[in-house]
């Protein structure tokens, strides 16, 4: 198979040093905020994203090095899903341990300011490599007719949740 070379555009300042301590999913945490701080040759990009609400951000989870790591299980207990304990495939979950452990995440923007662009919705850990910012637009990226989220359909999320709140602990292969 071939292989791709990413190049991040920016970085993602939060307050997280911890994976533990790091909320989950950036819609169970919108209250808080955080900053990206995009690269000076990408700042012409911005132009226009202000007079949008919200946007996905691509992100890194693996190491900052970009090292090779080792193939994850295709079946694993989710964090939400500790608890029980119930295993399912990687590719029903949204977990970092991944083949190519990329995130996504919607967020509310708050501010552009060249070069720092400010958003509610925080999920990531300081320093995350930000790969790809795109506005949110309603029209294409809500889907259509009766959706169905599977296994997260019977979760209680109430408020941010983090691997050590769900009585766990992050994996140690993770960044």
């Amino acid at each position: 198979m071939s292989q791709f070379l990413l190049r991040p555009i920016g970085t993602i300042r939060t307050r997280y040093a911890s994976f533990d301590d790091t909320p989950v999913q950036a819609a169970l945490n919108v209250d808080e905020h955080a900053v990206i701080e995009l690269d000076a040759s990408y700042v012409d990009g911005l132009e226009g994203l202000g007079e949008f609400s919200h946007a996905w951000l691509v992100t890194w989870l693996g190491s900052e090095q970009g090292d090779v790591v080792p193939e994850p299980a295709l079946r694993q207990v989710p964090f939400l899903l500790q608890r029980t304990g119930q295993e399912v495939g990687i590719f029903a979950m949204r977990g970092p341990r991944r083949p190519n452990p990329i995130g996504l995440s919607l967020v509310q923007l708050v501010a552009v300011e060249p070069p720092r662009v400010t958003f509610a919705g925080v999920d990531m850990l300081d320093g995350t490599p930000l790969l790809d910012l795109k506005p949110y637009f309603r029209d294409a990226d809500t889907p259509i007719g009766d959706v169905h989220c599977g296994w997260y359909d019977s979760i209680d999320l109430g408020g941010p949740v983090t691997p050590r709140g769900l009585g766990g602990s992050a994996p140690s292969d993770s960044t």
